[in-house]
C-alpha cells in the first residue's frame, strides 16, 4: 500500500499557517477545525510544520502564554516528509523513528496532503480486515478432498 491510496481515501483538504502570522491564530484554526497540525508555507514552499506538540512546548517555554510568538518561532522548520510512491511500511518506520504523528506529502514541491499516524493505523486495520475476510472466504470455500483422489 503506497501513501497515495490513504490520500485517495481520506479527501485533499488542506490547512496551512505561514511563518509570520500570529501563532494564536494559528492555534485558533486548529481548534476550530479540531486540527493536531498545520503545514507552514513559505512563498509557496515548506517551511515547516506546527502541531499540538510545538504548540505545548511553546506554552511551557513562555510560561503558558501565546503572546506575541510567530508560528516560525514555534514551528518544526525540518519535518519528515514522504510522497505519493511512499509505501506505508516505510512511512510507519519513519514515523515511529522520529515520533513524529504527521508527515507531509509532497510532489517535488507541491504539497499534495497530510498523513497522520491515525491515517496509516487505520490504513493497515483495514488492509488486514480485508485481507482476513479473504482468508475466512477462502477457507470456507475449500474443496472437500474426493476419496481415492490422487494428490
Amino acid at each position: 500500500m503506497k501513501v497515495s491510496d490513504i490520500l485517495r481515501i481520506k479527501g485533499s483538504a488542506l490547512y496551512t499557517a505561514t511563518p509570520d502570522e500570529p501563532l494564536a491564530r494559528a492555534v485558533g484554526l486548529m481548534a476550530e477545525r479540531d486540527l493536531g497540525s498545520l503545514v507552514d508555507m513559505g512563498h509557496g514552499e515548506l517551511v515547516g510544520m506546527l502541531t499540538f506538540r510545538e504548540v505545548i512546548q511553546t506554552l511551557v517555554k513562555n510560561g503558558g502564554v501565546i503572546g506575541t510568538t510567530t508560528v516560525r518561532t514555534a514551528m518544526d522548520d525540518a519535518p519528515l516528509t514522504c510522497t505519493t510512491a511512499t509505501e506505508l511500511d516505510e512511512v510507519r518506520r519513519m514515523m515511529l523513528e522520529r515520533h513524529a504523528r504527521y508527515m507531509p506529502v509532497m510532489d517535488r514541491r507541491m504539497l499534495m496532503g497530510v498523513i497522520s499516524f491515525y491515517d496509516v493505523a487505520k490504513a493497515v486495520v483495514d488492509s488486514q480486515n480485508f485481507e482476513n475476510q479473504m482468508l475466512k472466504a477462502y477457507i470456507r470455500d475449500w474443496p472437500q478432498e474426493t476419496p481415492g483422489a490422487a494428490s
